[in-house]
């Protein structure tokens, strides 16, 4: 059997060098990784863990906006005092991630780069069109969350890269966002559909933004440009929805397992987006 090994650096550049080895994976919260390493599904030949970089744990208000850290848990996002107020739709996202313990260490980062198609953060972080700060060998970089994933357990970061930070760009009055997601059982299960919806309102409740992501109806999660652009110079009256609905069906690329079939799925999605953006409009009326 070939022997693990772990390490646990301080730096950014000693976790770049560390992860440039082939089979070298990143630990951020664990609670995929150790199980797929038990499982026998994943099998590095070195685990680096990324907790003790300053500015992986943490969250920090930023030019208006938020930074938050990679390796911040779930727990941590629902504590904060601003951060559910102005960005409830990521809070309650990461808060479906597992049981209350999983949130304890679950991270953002993690529930991104394990790159599972019905990961619950991944569309509400698209729909708030949060970026990615990514550290590697030829230095940091910027990429928008939707760009990361390219399929199910895979990612388009290269050998020595790790995503350090999330950033959430500032809010204006007005606006908020939500996320909804459809599973077979009451709590503690993977999602058939999520649908997240991120917008703005004008001083008369006419939405002037809106993005609509949808995750586990495709191979990665999308973001369906054209449902919010079915929003936008509406108050959400019916045939604005009805619109939205139509265009995410249209996106919808689901597949039919024993969770779900792939027509109930592209279903669910539209219901789900005409439910999140109704909660999300309401909750930026509130933001005046």
């Amino acid at each position: 059997m070939a022997q693990l090994s772990y390490l646990s650096p301080s730096s950014v550049d000693d976790a770049v060098k560390a992860l440039s080895g082939a089979s070298a994976r990143a630990l951020s919260g664990g609670t995929d990784l150790l199980v797929q390493v038990r499982s026998g599904r994943a099998k590095p030949d070195q685990i680096v863990d990324l907790k003790r970089i300053p500015g992986l744990i943490g969250i920090r208000a930023e030019n208006g906006g938020f930074v938050i850290g990679s390796a911040t848990c779930g727990a941590m996002l629902s504590e904060h005092p601003t951060l559910s107020k102005i960005w409830p739709g990521i809070v309650e996202a990461a808060n479906l991630i597992g049981s209350t313990q999983v949130q304890g260490r679950a991270s953002l980062g993690g529930n991104l780069c394990n790159a599972s198609p019905a990961a619950d953060s991944v569309p509400a972080l698209i729909a708030a069109r949060a970026s990615c700060v990514i550290a590697g060998p030829g230095g940091a970089r910027e990429a928008a969350v939707e760009t990361i994933v390219n399929g199910p357990g895979k990612t388009s970061l290269a050998a020595g890269e790790f995503i350090i930070a999330f950033k959430l760009p500032p809010r204006g009055p007005r606006s908020s966002d939500a996320y909804l997601r459809m599973i077979p059982r009451t709590e503690m299960d993977i999602a058939i559909a999520g649908a997240a919806v991120s917008l703005a309102l004008d001083a008369d409740g006419v939405c002037t933004s809106a993005f609509v992501a949808l995750g586990a109806v495709a191979p990665t999660a999308l973001l369906v440009a054209e449902a919010g652009q079915a929003l936008i110079g509406s108050r959400l009256e019916a045939a604005a929805l009805t619109r939205m609905e139509e265009a995410v069906r249209a996106a919808c690329q689901p597949i039919s397992d024993k969770r779900g079939t792939a027509d109930y799925r592209t279903k669910i999605a539209a219901v789900l987006a005409h439910r999140a953006a109704v909660i999300a409009w309401n909750r930026a009326k509130e933001q005046a």
